[in-house]
């Protein structure tokens, strides 16, 4: 009852606002709110030029309107039960509310509502035809009026919804949109990505109310709602099937057309909304080809009028099999295919959620490919339709997130073990699944989604199984992840581990696919590109471009190993910086790449070449003891140096540690703050890159000769195997050599030990 009083006085005060306003007031000068940084495509940024594009790509008319632009706003008490008397200014939409390009810059919170109204002139429409209102996403609960009568209302920040204005149109003049959005952010357990009110290390600024394009479109009274299209690429078929407003024998779908290509039979079946095309030769899409076929799909009502979209498809799939060495991997049109990519957030400093341009969006997909990714992670959000549309054109291998439902206190702890599912009501369950299903929706169509991600890290991960089960029968077409990171409980396709800095894998399955969902988290915060000026951390952090290159390195010399061993993709922490997140390969402005393009493009396609042989050459003391001089007294200054005089010192089998460290053969106990080691090779000539393999806990510095060969920090939970410096390697010789190290523990457990091996490359492919 009061929700009816409520929508009635709303109704009431909105009609004598629209009145009052007429075709509203002259439009103010406009710039963007306050902001430490801004990415260079910002200064494109105008009234008449906010998101101009066709939001739609999959599904394209040719008649449409963009309201983006200025409109007036205001923020009151969520209980409020009429529209604003008066505005509090202008917001420049798409761009929520917190962000810089609103021009606004304001927290909303879960306690206020936030209001939007405009004015549009009514577009021309066909007879009988119907006037459609579209919304590319609103963050959260939006209720929308047009000249007072209420439209439609949706709840999901993440899924596009439309509502028929038709019988709330009056006449040819001024029309009067509203919308009502109310987010409670982390105070409410809707899906809700990484937005929290308390913004602080990887939790960032809250995102509200409108955030992507908004149009008119007019169609017939009969009219294509909506489009799937599903590649079948074994029977060189694709199959389209239509949501229409009116459906049955006298309604049907007319022509389906793919211009300009031959070799093309279309098949109708007995139901009027589906049809067949049989491809003589179909041209895969991937990565190196992402070849897209148009096609046109031509909708005819009972009244023998039509409706034409326009749309486009790849002929792809991906599923799991066994390689020639017996590993599960994921294959991509019936290969097996390494997949690599970072983690990628999406967030804008500028815009948060929304890219400032199409062409902003578009540059993010094209560096990532030029850095040497074939796929990229979408991180507990969804993109704009323009994003995938351009992961498709420029052929990018998608892992989509479900962005995470998280109420306060309702989430697993890391690494608990635990096995059990955090508790939602039945209510809270179904918010999650509705948008959920709606998403998976809403992307069906893109060819460069491969993995759906139901789950992160136990961020609200609830009936676990059933929810990832659920997803694989929606959607056969695609491999589910399940779930990325913490606690598995035995569903999916692949079984996910993250772990940083890494990298590592599990065990190889006969069942299931073995992959790295996070590692890297590598960190450098650079001057003049920071969001804010201090608090700014990674999972390591190193001090310049060079050492942070060096380490890099030293992750896709292990990871290459790895894939050896039969791990399937790995993802890297991350894109970009975000907010006070340093572990970007680029600056949160994009300003800069750390590493250089060029350099990880040539590391990152070594990971598609066969993983070389290895070859000990120094043996470590995992499998047999290795005899080590060693000291835990602080020695000269000169202790490293091949000419040292190390009689003195303790001789010892390694490695050196205590037992509770993990993956280690502890032979001499140590447990004091810092130990010295040293230890006579013979080396010969040999063909490949000498490297060391090495289990430190923690930091450890190590010498080649007296020569600096590596500086490594933190703890590992197993050998890895890193590069030697230039200089280190230039001071190798045939003969006897010093390999010298110096590791210091702070608490926990404690282990050193080291060798050589090999690596010998054999060959591409």
């Amino acid at each position: 009852m009061r929700m009816r009083r409520m929508l009635a006085a709303v109704a009431m005060s909105m009609t004598a606002t629209a009145i009052a306003r007429g075709a509203g007031p002259a439009p103010e000068a406009w710039s963007p709110a306050k902001a430490t940084i801004m990415t260079r495509w910002a200064k494109e940024v105008s009234p008449d030029n906010a998101l101009v594009e066709y939001p739609r790509p999959q599904m394209v008319r040719e008649a449409w309107t963009n309201l983006n632009g200025l409109w007036d706003y205001a923020i009151v008490e969520a209980a409020a039960e009429a529209a604003p008397a008066s505005w509090d200014g202008r917001i420049l939409v798409p761009f929520a509310i917190e962000s810089a390009l609103s021009g606004v810059g304001k927290r909303v919170g879960p306690g206020k509502a936030l209001w939007y109204q405009r004015t549009f002139e009514r577009p021309a429409t066909t007879a009988g035809g119907r006037l459609l209102l579209h919304f590319g996403a609103v963050d959260w609960q939006a209720t929308v009026w047009v000249n007072g009568t209420q439209v439609g209302e949706h709840r999901g920040g993440y899924d596009p919804f439309t509502c028929d204005i038709t019988d709330a149109i009056k006449g040819d003049g001024a029309q009067t949109l509203t919308v009502r959005v109310w987010d409670p952010s982390d105070a409410g357990a809707q899906p809700r990505g990484k937005q929290v009110e308390r913004p602080e290390g990887i939790w960032y600024t809250p995102v509200t109310g409108i955030w992507q394009t908004v149009w008119l479109g007019p169609v017939p009274a009969s009219y294509i709602q909506s489009l799937k299209i599903t590649p079948h690429l074994a029977a060189k078929t694709a199959e389209i099937e239509i949501g229409a407003s009116a459906a049955g024998q006298t309604a049907m779908i007319d022509r389906v057309e793919l211009p300009g290509i031959s070799g093309v039979k279309v098949e109708t079946t007995t139901d009027p909304t589906r049809v067949i095309i049989r491809l003589e030769n179909p041209r895969t899409w991937s990565p190196e080809d992402p070849y897209l076929y148009p096609v046109k799909i031509t909708w005819k009502g009972p009244d023998g009028k039509t409706d034409t979209v326009e749309s486009y498809f790849g002929m792809r799939s991906i599923e799991m099999k066994k390689d020639e060495a017996g590993f599960n991997r994921m294959f991509l049109n019936g290969k097996p295919v390494f997949e690599y990519g970072p983690l990628d957030q999406g967030w804008w400093p500028d815009g948060l959620y929304t890219a400032p341009t199409d062409a902003a969006l578009r540059s993010d997909i094209e560096v990532t490919r030029q850095m040497g990714f074939n796929m990229c992670r979408k991180h507990v959000k969804v993109e704009p339709a323009r994003w995938y549309y351009w992961a498709d054109k420029l052929g990018l291998l998608v892992w989509q997130d479900m962005p995470s439902i998280m109420q306060r206190g309702k989430r697993m702890q890391a690494g608990s073990g635990s096995h059990k599912d955090v508790s939602f009501t039945p209510e809270e369950h179904a918010t999650y699944m509705s948008e959920w299903e709606a998403i998976m929706a809403a992307l069906h169509n893109h060819p460069s989604i491969v993995v759906w991600v139901p789950f992160n890290e136990g961020w609200g991960q609830h009936q676990t199984n059933e929810v990832i089960e659920w997803t694989m029968r929606r959607d056969p077409s695609r491999l589910v992840d399940g779930p990325s990171g913490w606690e598995d409980l035995g569903a999916g396709s692949m079984k996910d581990m993250h772990n940083y800095p890494g990298p590592g894998m599990f065990a190889v399955m006969d069942e299931r696919i073995s992959v790295l969902g996070e590692f890297g988290g590598l960190g450098l915060p650079v001057k003049d590109h920071l969001w804010q000026p201090d608090r700014n951390w990674g999972y390591r952090t190193y001090k310049d471009s060079d050492e942070l290159g060096d380490h890099y390195r030293q992750l896709m010399i292990n990871l290459h190993r790895l894939i050896g061993k039969g791990l399937a993709a790995a993802v890297y922490t991350q894109t970009t910086d975000v907010e006070g997140e340093v572990n970007g390969l680029l600056t949160y402005d994009r300003e800069i790449c750390k590493i250089g393009v060029e350099k990880l493009a040539k590391w990152n396609a070594e990971l598609y070449m066969p993983p070389p042989m290895e070859k000990t050459i120094v043996p470590t003391s995992a499998e047999a003891p290795q005899q080590w001089r060693y000291t835990t007294t602080a020695p000269a200054d000169d202790w490293m140096k091949p000419d040292f005089d190390a009689s003195n010192w303790h001789e010892a089998p390694g490695g050196f540690g205590t037992p509770e460290t993990p993956n280690t053969t502890v032979r001499t106990r140590w447990d004091t703050p810092d130990i010295w080691i040293r230890r006579t090779v013979e080396l010969d000539a040999g063909a490949g890159e000498l490297m060391l393999s090495i289990y430190h806990d923690e930091d450890a510095e190590v010498f080649i000769n007296g020569v600096p060969a590596t500086t490594v920090k933190g703890f590992v939970t197993n050998y890895v195997t890193m590069p030697l410096s230039a200089a280190a390697t230039a001071a190798l010789r045939e003969g006897r050599n010093v390999i010298a190290i110096h590791c210091h523990q702070t608490g926990g457990g404690q282990y050193v030990d080291a060798g050589l091996i090999r690596l010998v490359p054999q060959g591409g492919r």
